[in-house]
């Protein structure tokens, strides 16, 4: 890497910033949307778009929100032509949207262009020509006046072709190419040489685009530029100030968040910033952190997922699983401290009942974009912990473990991802779950229990509960009965009366009733130890709440017979 010393810097910060977009905190409004998909967007494809699946694209972005769209340069290949005349001749512009078309200061190409406007009812014609400093030292070598003369001559030309079509509404723009490489006195001259060959109006605004063609400087060079130009135009108030930021150095939609509070009005862009080289920049994540603010952005991003298949099937590119708001893992947390966080932020919002969004590790509510919390934000993989998993089996099928038992819980099932490499599902979860603790009934198994309350006008009576029942231990076959304090405790009476040796005490006992997608109507968590202190939970499940209890005994049990224990 040393050959760093060959790079200098290639921008212009204006001669006098004044920075006022620095008191400015957040964006309080969306700007003005323009999609570039099908123009900056499709150029960028190794295989572009063909004539069908433009028109179907053309679709989805309308779908989307977008009020303004370009569509294309239709004089430079016959494809982009056919496309924009199928557009107006099968009348599939809707009346609110704008298409957008780009021309070169070339009046063969300008000719061309407004032919294939023809019987548009509302268009945005786009004028560039490149203003950088390299560009006329090395591609052009033409003076300053010689590049002024271009753009005027094309606004000129653009002005004139347009009168020749009366039944349409064009709104011209025009784009110093390479702004981000221009001195600003020269950006200033001749965008102003433009203005005045247009000479907006309250009613005809003119649109200013200020495209970050390449990124050369860090956002807030960038945001003093756009201001500079802001403070400098003519007639400010008839122009509306758009931004086509690149991403070259990876900040555009840095870039485009400090250009819109320099006073940009308006950004093209394309979904997930597909463009030339590093791409533009990225609509989604530019309206999202908008909306992650309060702010509406004005497009409809309710069902990100779709949105990702659409433009992978459009365009044959693919979403990173970690790209902001719409990758598959962008909600995901596998590690165990946040997992916990979420599972904790999400319980204390249904409890509040709290309307405001301030969950923490998550910056929108993925619901909002068309996520589900399980499966999509509590991951479990040998990374993750007992909050996560515990939040898995309560959310996904109703079973709301006792505090004591997750640390076990998590250690097993922590276990098993790390054994076999790789990510648990819900499903997973809960069947390494059920198999492990659920109504685990060998070698003993309660096949048949009856309680009655005994009556007693002893105080120190504590036998208040007795059993009858039928057990099966290693496949002896036993009918017994006790008495006990509870009927818990008078099942153990009864198991004690067996030849086989029971040496434990209760350590918890918690049940309630089963919700979600199961089965069970109660379910019952019981935690026994042995003489050396070694805990064994079970579970039991069953549509009467007094033998899940049982059941979760002789899981308990069982378990402690097998030696499966977790040591405090």
């Amino acid at each position: 890497m040393k050959n760093y010393n060959k790079y200098q810097v290639g921008y212009f910060p204006p001669p006098a910033s004044q920075m006022k977009w620095i008191k400015k905190d957040h964006i309080e409004k969306a700007p003005r949307w323009c999609s570039v998909d099908l123009r900056d967007g499709n150029q960028a494809l190794i295989v572009p778009m063909n004539l069908e699946e433009k028109i179907a694209f053309f679709k989805y972005l309308v779908s989307l929100g977008f009020k303004e769209i370009e569509v294309g340069f239709p004089a430079a290949s016959e494809t982009e032509y056919t496309f924009l005349r199928r557009l107006i001749e099968d009348d599939l512009i809707p009346e609110d949207v704008t298409v957008q078309v780009l021309t070169q200061s070339r009046e063969h190409i300008i000719e061309r262009t407004f032919e294939a406007l023809a019987g548009v009812k509302n268009a945005v014609v786009h004028l560039y020509n490149s203003t950088s400093f390299v560009q006329r030292q090395q591609v052009f070598r033409a003076s300053r006046e010689e590049i002024v003369e271009i753009a005027v001559s094309g606004a000129k030309l653009l002005k004139s072709y347009a009168a020749k079509y009366p039944e349409s509404n064009f709104t011209f723009e025009y784009s110093p190419e390479s702004f981000t490489g221009t001195e600003m006195d020269f950006a200033v001259q001749i965008c102003n040489a433009v203005i005045s060959v247009w000479e907006p109006t309250p009613k005809h605004k003119v649109i200013i685009n200020l495209p970050a063609t390449v990124q050369m400087s860090m956002p807030h060079v960038f945001a003093n530029q756009v201001e500079y130009m802001c403070d400098h135009l003519a007639n400010r108030e008839n122009l509306i100030i758009s931004l086509h930021p690149h991403n070259d150095r990876g900040t555009g939609v840095a870039d485009a968040e400090l250009g819109l509070l320099a006073g940009g009005d308006r950004v093209e862009g394309t979904l997930f910033g597909n463009g030339e080289r590093t791409g533009n920049v990225d609509i989604i994540t530019l309206a999202m952190n908008m909306y992650s603010h309060g702010v509406d952005p004005g497009l409809d991003f309710s069902n990100m997922p779709n949105v990702v298949n659409a433009y992978e099937t459009f365009t044959s590119m693919s979403v990173p699983p970690r790209h902001p708001y719409s990758g598959e893992l962008v909600f995901a947390a596998f590690s165990g401290s946040h997992q916990d966080a979420i599972a904790k932020g999400m319980k204390w919002r249904e409890e509040k009942k709290e309307n405001i969004w301030s969950v923490p590790y998550l910056p929108i509510d993925p619901h909002d974009v068309g996520r589900e919390y399980d499966g999509d934000v509590i991951r479990i993989n040998s990374q993750s912990g007992k909050g996560g998993i515990a939040y898995i089996l309560e959310n996904n099928f109703g079973y709301k473990v006792p505090k004591d038992m997750q640390s076990e819980l998590g250690y097993m099932i922590k276990d098993i991802s790390d054994k076999t490499h790789h990510e648990l599902s819900p499903e997973e979860i809960f069947q390494a779950f059920k198999e492990t603790y659920i109504n685990v009934f060998d070698p003993i198994d309660i096949t048949d229990a009856t309680f009655n309350h005994l009556s007693s006008t002893k105080e120190e009576d504590d036998d208040s509960v007795s059993v009858v029942m039928r057990v099966v231990i290693d496949g002896d076959v036993y009918n017994l009965s006790a008495n006990g304090n509870g009927r818990l405790d008078a099942v153990s009476n009864a198991l004690r009366k067996t030849q086989y040796h029971f040496d434990y005490r209760f350590v918890t006992y918690s049940e309630h009733a089963v919700s979600a997608d199961s089965n069970s109507k109660a379910a019952a968590y019981i935690c026994i130890s042995d003489t050396n202190n070694n805990l064994y939970w079970g579970v039991g499940t069953h549509a009467d709440i007094v033998l899940a209890s049982v059941n979760a005994l002789v899981s308990a049990l069982n378990r402690m017979n097998k030696k499966v224990h977790f040591v405090l």
